[in-house]
This record gives C-alpha cells, structure tokens and sequence, in this order.
C-alpha cells in the first residue's frame, strides 16, 4: 500500500499532545486563503512512500515519542483523500501502541457508501481528530477557501456522533474570520458537539507567503497582518462560551 507524501516532520510539536511524528500528505481540495502548504494541493503527486518505509522510519524516534505521550499525526494536504493507505498506517501504528492523530479540514467528506464505510474502519484505529474549522458563515467559507462548509459541519456532527474525540482548530484571519457575529455562531455550533476536547486559536501568519510565490500564485492576503494577542483572547472566549467539556464523560 502506498500514499502520496508530501514531506515528513520528525519532531513536531503543535499537532496534537506531546511529540508527534507528522505525516504530510499529498493532495487537497481546499483552497484556503491563508494556506502555508499550497504545495499540498496538487492530487496524486509526491513521494510515493508505503506503509513499511514510514514505520521503519517512525520506530527510531519512538523513545522520544512515548516519552512524551506523543504518537504520529498525519496532516496535508487532506488525509482523508487517502484512506486506505490510513487504515493500514494505523493498523501498524495501534498493533505498537503508537497513539493516532488525523488533521483534517474534513473538506473531502461525503455520505456515499463507500466513503463512509472506509471512514468507519479508519476511525477504529484514531485516537484523535484536529478538525480545521474555517469559518462558520457559508458564503464567507466559499469565499476564504473555493468550497461551501455544508459537509465539514456534517462531517463535525459525524464524529460527534460517534464521540470520536477532536480538538477545534480556527484560524484567526483580522477582516476575514474575526467577526464576532460569525464567531459567536461557531462557537454555538461547536456546543451541539459532544466530543470536544480541545479549542484551538491559530492566529494568522505570512510563512506561507514565500510558497505561493514560489508556485508562482499571487497571495491574496498580503496585506493583511496577524491578529493582536487581544483578539486572539476574545475568540478563545467567543469559541469556547458554549463549550459543554463534561459531555465527554458521558
């Protein structure tokens, strides 16, 4: 089994708990604005890698990871354009007591058959989901990233459903996803999830900036600056005001 990588991060430590073994996939339906992978989006290049050469190679740095109660994270791009070969990284990874973690924007998400059937398995051997919600406004998502968010917030009650533990991530982007209105709606919306764990604010950059350029793509937010630490604070609040943590326990 292969999949198309991207590029592999030995020691990350911002994607998920303790130290983790990033996996970046290649391939992405999204086209977010703010995007510091845009040489992810291409479908069906990068490294050809399989399942063997990727745990051969996780298995030297697994002292450092259990140490810390950390594990492997598969990011992108999209993981879930590739799920068969995620079935059988985690297979390897859960048979070694490797903890789990998918980074998803859950842009691919669909209620075929055959989508969800591989999805069901898959989630047999992840420990954790970092769901990338980007805005909660349909008109302002197509906008920010090319695709409506009907199905990502399908995909959030997806998983909620089946109490499949996520973090919330959001990117804080002044002028484009810091309305408190839209704010206050997402953080309502993440209170009818039962299965939240984390809330995550990931203020904007420009680190990105010099990939689109490379990839000879004009950014389109040049001359918007990251948020001030006083607004990144204000839609912690507004996200987490309707957060229920308890109904985890259940």
């Amino acid at each position: 089994m292969n999949g198309n990588i991207h590029s592999i991060e030995t020691l990350g430590t911002v994607d998920g708990p303790g130290i983790r073994y990033i996996v970046f996939t290649q391939g992405c339906l999204l086209r977010c604005q703010f995007c510091h992978n845009a040489d992810t989006w291409e479908i069906g290049t990068g490294k050809q890698m399989t399942v063997s050469e990727i745990m051969n190679d996780l298995m030297s740095y697994l002292p450092f990871i259990q140490a810390s109660k950390g594990g492997i994270t598969v990011s992108g791009g999209e993981p879930l354009l590739q799920i068969p070969f995620l079935i059988e990284l985690f297979k390897e990874c859960r048979s070694k007591g490797i903890h789990t973690t998918i980074d998803s924007s859950g842009g691919c998400f669909s209620h075929s058959k055959l989508f969800t059937e591989q999805l069901e398995e898959l989630l047999q051997y992840t420990d954790l989901i970092l769901l990338d919600l980007k805005h909660i406004n349909r008109k302002k998502h197509i906008q920010l990233t090319g695709m409506a968010n009907d199905h990502i917030l399908e995909f959030a009650k997806f998983l909620s459903d089946r109490r499949i533990p996520i973090w919330v991530r959001h990117v804080l982007v002044p002028t484009v996803s810091d309305d408190p209105e839209d704010l206050q709606k997402l953080g309502e919306f993440i209170g009818t999830l039962e299965n939240v764990e984390k809330i995550e604010i990931l203020p904007y950059h420009k680190l990105g900036v010099y990939k689109w350029e490379a990839l000879g793509l004009e950014y389109p937010l040049k001359d918007v600056e990251p948020p001030a630490e006083d607004n990144v604070e204000f839609a912690y609040h507004m996200l987490t005001a309707h957060w229920n943590k308890p109904l985890l326990e259940k």
